[in-house]
């Protein structure tokens, strides 16, 4: 099973590269992948390589699924 999460763009970098958030965790990907990729697109990262954008709606609720699922497993 693959697992690919939204992240917001915070920088861009030289050599199609950006730093991405999520939830606090910085982490630098690759956006060779999404040549539209701009501060503030929330992307889709998978192995460290950004693959698609994601409307930012649908980011928030995955994010807060993310979170819900984190939770749980915690009251467990």
């Amino acid at each position: 099973m693959c697992l690919a999460i939204p992240a917001r763009v915070v920088e861009l970098l030289p050599g199609q590269q950006a730093v991405v958030d999520l939830s606090g965790v910085r982490k630098q990907v690759s956006i060779a992948l999404v040549d539209d990729a701009q501060l503030g697109d929330y992307v889709i990262v998978h192995v460290g390589y950004a693959i698609g954008k994601i409307d930012p709606e649908e980011a928030e609720r995955t994010l807060a699924l993310f979170a819900e699922l984190a939770s749980a497993q915690g009251d467990a």
